[in-house]
């Protein structure tokens, strides 16, 4: 995958949870981002904030929901001493169910795709070309 496919599937999944409903709406991810913004905003005047915390497994996950809860101007925390993969927020839980929460889980399938196929091609380039799994041997017993 070139990394310009992977700008416009990233693109194209944000437009779905925009709830994008015409071509002219699908051309324009700004539009998308905007829809999602008053979206929150208009849920948080009947579905409340409450303080979430997630916690991520790896650093490329922390970055793409925090990168995510950004976007549409959502302010990620964490108290101290807490862990670094721990991101703490106030969004309504509707916001998260419906749109956050699986936009993020597309978002971060496709992006593990990505980072797999480039790991992938820089293994078979520059160390060997078989980076396939280990052999399975029968137990030592």
């Amino acid at each position: 995958m070139r990394e310009q496919d992977l700008f416009d599937k990233l693109r194209k999944i944000e437009r779905l949870y925009a709830g994008a409903a015409t071509p002219g709406e699908k051309e324009a991810a700004a539009d998308a981002i905007a829809r999602i913004k008053r979206r929150i905003g208009e849920v948080a005047k009947v579905d409340h904030p409450i303080e979430y915390k997630f916690t991520l497994v790896d650093a490329w996950s922390k970055k793409l929901f925090t990168a995510l809860l950004r976007r549409y101007a959502l302010k990620p925390y964490r108290y101290a001493r807490q862990r670094r993969n721990t991101v703490m927020v106030r969004v309504p839980r509707s916001f998260v169910d419906e749109t956050l929460w699986p936009e993020f889980l597309e978002l971060s399938e496709v992006l593990k795709n990505y980072l797999d196929e480039v790991t992938e091609r820089v293994i078979a380039r520059g160390i060997h070309a078989d980076g396939g799994d280990e052999e399975v041997l029968a137990d030592l017993d």
